[in-house]
């Protein structure tokens, strides 16, 4: 019923950057939050950043003042532009959405992941 589409991984030296998009589609009544997790080989998935729909976004510790999360509610898209990338980026990046569908109903999904990788 609904999908979530990331584009935007690839392979990018130390210190350079990267915006990853992530577009729903489907049934949706409203989006209520979107964000993105990653997950690095051998580590758990991790929350990066989410965006509350009229909310203020929320980072974890270790890519504040780095990454930045907005929103296009018009696009039902979801973006985070990460800088300054470090080695310790990478990892598999998960786009995700809270939306209440045209049931009524709040469901969760998950995007298929987007590969980011920063090595020289």
């Amino acid at each position: 019923q609904v999908q979530l589409v990331e584009s935007g991984g690839g392979l990018v030296q130390p210190g350079g950057s990267l915006r990853l998009s992530c577009a729903a589609s489907g049934s949706i009544f409203s989006i209520n939050t979107m964000g993105w997790y990653r997950q690095a080989p051998g580590k758990q998935r991790e929350l990066v950043a989410n965006i509350p729909s009229g909310g203020s976004a929320a980072y974890a510790d270790s890519v504040k003042g780095r990454f930045t999360i907005s929103g296009d509610n018009a696009k039902n898209t979801v973006y985070l532009q990460m800088n300054s990338l470090k080695p310790e980026d990478t990892a598999v990046y998960y786009c995700t959405a809270a939306i209440t569908l045209t049931d009524g109903y709040e469901y969760y999904y998950w995007g298929q992941g987007t590969q980011v990788t920063v090595s020289s």
